[in-house]
């Protein structure tokens, strides 16, 4: 297992700091400019950790530091393990029980989404991590797409002098990986610097297996099909977040952001099939492979502005955003059919080139008004603007000549700019509190098939505008605030994925294809909540969720070939009830326990077939965290999912148990961890197929999830009390979160 020289190198030379004299701090900002004193600590010794979990009314904080495994753990290890969130084994997200969620990082979204952003996150390891903040229902404030947020921040501080951690992590399954991670931070007078670095390699396989079934119209059994599919892929990732704040004045700060992501992606994919008959006769048997390589270079850049016009909170914040993503993958696929006794009868040889570039610009600007009696109100705007370029290019290989396939090929261009407004407005009484938005967004967008010698080029307008409103209201049921009772309700857009509007067509295997859908709609969903909060011990909430222009991955049918592809269906439905429980029994024992009961009915027409379904969904999940000793700690948690249904796949119920150990060192500043995954290699998936013409599979999958973790952990700089700016978040929202 390697691990980064370079994150080495800033561990020696970065330790001699910790002799170092902070210098001195910003002024704070309803004074005139003068020296605010730092209280200089030669040395602290933290005896009681953040907890975990931390429930406010409107979101729910999470502590990443409190989590034992998350400094051997990328960044999506640490969203899988973080109550609330659950990831199916497609990388897609969701958040108590609801998904399309739109991920930010540091109020920024990623603009990726499935297998992009899971790749993006496995690349920040999670020891860049500071706390994961869960918002339910999101404000005007907020872009209306997705269904909630997750805003992951990374770590930052204002202390005075030079700060930061290392951490280095490995992790051993059937194969190995490691995360390392850098984070510095610099501060003097008016300015401050700061830097996450973080390095990953990881090799991972997953194995499906899938029994696929025909029949006549009549329901007689036509033929069966065998498929095995295995694939080994090696990943290997660089991130840095570099930026710097200056404060121009006591009311001024300036800020810049340099972000680059790059990743280099090496996979091996295999088959072997067998097709039998009604009799269960061998007819025919398969085999073929897939290798593919692929890079990417994500470079993003934000410039803000926050001013402060007095002490009383009246405030401006600006933020504008340029990223550029850029991916050049190539796939090199060959088949071969054999007769029963071993003859081959078919073989071909294919290439994919399929480059592809984004550009994003994004602009907006937030104020914030106070008013008398504990009033205020917010108002803003955001512009966005995307360029997508995709290139597919299929090629016929025979021996050393390639040649070209135009009906195969695909060039497809996107362009979309969003534009929106919103007005907040906030009052507080002694014991209740109100929140009324509404948020309005036009989207205008372009696509282009273009064309060429052998398939005529196409292109599609859309413009929509919708109102997206949000209302909440809460209220203490005593004079302490022990209790609070919230009713909220909102309304949500989820746009299609950019690359879920592409209609190239895919090859995986011989029995399966992918493809987008140049017409898809947007989704709405409408919410309405009631959650009671008693104290940190108690959250519940319960909610009811409609779906209108469902997004839905389809599957077609065809003889014995599985097409997929989204459509939207009429509409769903999801009944909710959140209960999450946090409590220290002992002194040395924390817990948190949530569960999740919801009912998910779906009504529409796919192709040729009714779908009209609902499952009730039981989600479980149990974390534990003990207090050993003044230098050790542990943790040992479980997580159970009932049957499940995503698409027109259900999911049988499966479970996970994990532990970690962790030993303190360095008066506090170190730490040794040692981290199991999936103790029993239970979290296996097993699905069947709903609602296919004439057909049904079932499928059996299975990847790296058993693993052993180390990690160490070194924080270095002095201990510093010093006034902190508020990090607001900057232009990038919702357009990252839609590139697949």
């Amino acid at each position: 297992m390697k691990t980064s020289s370079l994150l080495l190198f800033i561990t020696l030379l970065t330790m001699p700091a910790m002799a170092q004299t902070p210098a001195t701090q910003n002024p704070p900002a309803e004074k005139a400019p003068e020296k605010a004193k730092d209280i200089n600590l030669n040395e602290v010794i933290i005896t009681k950790k953040k907890p975990l979990i931390v429930q406010e009314i409107d979101k729910t904080v999470v502590n990443v530091e409190s989590m034992i495994s998350a400094a051997a753990s990328n960044t999506l290890e640490v969203l899988e393990k973080t109550p609330g969130i659950s990831i199916n084994s497609n990388g897609e997200i969701s958040l108590n029980g609801r998904s399309g969620v739109l991920v930010l990082i540091d109020g920024k979204n990623t603009y990726l989404s499935g297998q992009d952003l899971a790749a993006y996150l496995k690349s920040l390891p999670g020891g860049n991590l500071d706390k994961i903040e869960l918002i339910d229902n999101p404000s005007a404030k907020y872009d209306a797409s997705g269904n909630a947020i997750i805003n992951i921040r990374l770590k930052k501080n204002r202390i005075g002098g030079l700060t930061g951690s290392v951490s280095l992590g490995a992790s051993l399954g059937r194969y190995a990986r490691n995360n390392d991670a850098v984070n510095l931070n610099y501060n003097h007078k008016k300015l401050n610097l700061f830097a996450n670095l973080g390095y990953n390699e990881e090799k991972n396989y997953r194995e499906d297996h899938f029994d696929r079934r025909f029949f006549s119209e009549g329901g007689a059994l036509i033929s069966t099909v065998d498929l095995q599919n295995n694939l080994v892929y090696k990943d290997r990732g660089f991130n840095a977040n570099i930026g710097m704040d200056y404060a121009a004045t006591a009311k001024t700060v300036y800020g810049f952001i340099f972000n680059v992501n790059k990743g280099r992606r090496n996979g091996v994919f295999n088959y072997e099939s067998n097709d039998f008959d009604a009799k269960n006769r061998l007819e025919r048997t398969g085999e073929g492979d897939t290798r593919a390589k692929d890079t990417r270079t994500n470079l993003g850049f934000n410039f803000n502005l926050q001013h402060k016009f007095d002490s009383k909170g009246k405030e401006l914040s600006a933020d504008i955003n340029y990223l550029n993503y850029n991916s050049n993958g190539n796939q090199a696929l060959q088949n071969f059919t054999y007769a029963p006794e071993g003859a081959l009868i078919g073989q071909e040889t294919f290439r994919y080139v399929i480059p592809a570039g984004i550009d994003i610009y994004t602009a907006k600007a937030d104020y914030v008004h106070p008013l008398k009696n504990k009033a205020r109100i917010e108002a803003g705007f955001k512009s966005s603007i995307v360029d997508n370029d995709n290139l597919n290019k299929f090629y016929n290989v025979r021996g050393a000549e390639e040649t070209i396939d135009n009906r195969q090929s695909n060039h497809f261009k996107y362009h979309e700019n969003i534009n929106a407004v919103y007005l907040n407005s906030q009052k507080s009484w002694k014991r209740l509190g109100v929140q009324i938005g509404l948020r309005a967004e036009n989207t205008l967008v372009r696509g282009n098939q273009l064309g060429n010698d052998e398939v005529r080029g196409s292109s599609f307008t859309k413009n929509y505008t919708g109102l997206f409103p949000s209302a909440y209201i809460s209220y203490k049921l005593d004079t302490l605030g022990k209790n609070t009772l919230g009713l909220m309700a909102v309304r949500r857009i989820t746009r299609p994925n950019y690359q879920l509007l592409n209609p190239f067509v895919f090859y995986r295997d011989q029995y399966s294809y992918t493809s987008g859908n140049p017409m898809l709609n947007p989704q709405y969903q409408s919410r309405i909540e009631l959650k009671f909060q008693h104290k940190q011990f108690l959250n519940m909430g319960l909610s009811y969720n409609t779906f209108s222009d469902l997004i839905f991955q389809t599957t077609e049918a065809v003889n014995d070939i599985f097409t997929t592809r989204p459509k939207n269906i009429a509409g769903g439905f999801m009944l909710l009830l959140n209960t999450t429980v946090s409590t220290s029994p002992t002194k040395w024992w924390y817990l948190n326990y949530t569960a999740r009961l919801s009912k998910i009915g779906m009504n529409g027409r796919v192709y040729t077939e009714n779908l009209h379904f609902d499952v009730n969904i039981l989600r479980l999940e149990i974390n534990n965290y003990f207090t050993i000793s003044p230098s050790w700690n542990a943790e040992l948690g479980g997580y159970y999912a009932s049957r499940d249904m995503n698409g027109q796949t259900l999911t049988k119920g499966m479970y996970r148990v994990n532990g970690a150990v962790q030993k303190k060192i360095w008066k506090g500043k170190g730490s040794l961890r040692v981290a199991f995954d999936d103790i029993f290699h239970s979290w296996i998936y097993n699905n069947r197929s709903l609602s296919l013409k004439q057909s049904e599979y079932f499928q059996t999958s299975e990847s790296d999830t058993q693993r052993i973790s180390f990690a160490m952990t070194y924080r270095f700089g002095k201990e510093t009390f010093a006034r902190k700016r508020r990090h607001n978040n900057n232009a990038s929202d919702e357009e990252k979160g839609r590139i697949e």
